[in-house]
């Protein structure tokens, strides 16, 4: 699989995520205002660990002159069973297409690693955009309190 690529939409580079980035991308979940109020529970004690990184194939999106400064966002896809399972764009940059070009370059790994599909259960306001960048709805992942006090859509991404 590739490395990192480089996407013509404003210079962004997207990496595989190494353990120094571990902090980083803890801090950018934590962080996340999508996670306020009802659903900071879900990420309060939420931690992007090293092994984490090492065991399932994690990518950072940053922009092409600070490739080594601040994390614009990051995936993670789980190859068994596959899952889109974290994909978070830092608050400042929402708005740039780098939530678009993150999942482009899921497709493309998860088309890589011979996957005709691509499972995520979202976050319920994130469940417009997953269906904006192609993910069809396929059911209902139900609360599971106390971490999840609410249910979830459940979508996939085809891969073809």
């Amino acid at each position: 699989m590739r490395s990192s690529i480089t996407s013509t939409h404003g210079d962004i580079v997207i990496r595989r995520a190494v353990a120094p980035d571990a902090k980083r991308l803890t801090r950018l979940v934590r962080g996340s205002r999508a996670y306020e109020g009802p659903y900071s529970a879900m990420v309060a004690g939420y931690r992007v660990g090293s092994d984490y990184i090492e065991t399932h194939q994690v990518y950072v999106a940053f922009d092409a002159d600070d490739s080594a400064g601040l994390v614009l966002g990051f995936y993670s896809l789980v190859l068994v069973p596959p899952e889109l399972d974290l994909l978070f764009v830092q608050d400042a940059a929402q708005g740039r297409g780098i939530g678009r070009l993150l999942i482009e370059h899921m497709k493309s790994e998860a088309r890589a690693a011979g996957l005709d599909r691509v499972r995520v259960v979202s976050h319920p306001p994130a469940e417009g955009f997953y269906r904006s960048v192609g993910a069809r709805p396929t059911g209902v992942v139900a609360a599971n309190p106390p971490a999840v006090a609410w249910d979830r859509p459940e979508l996939e991404f085809p891969i073809p």
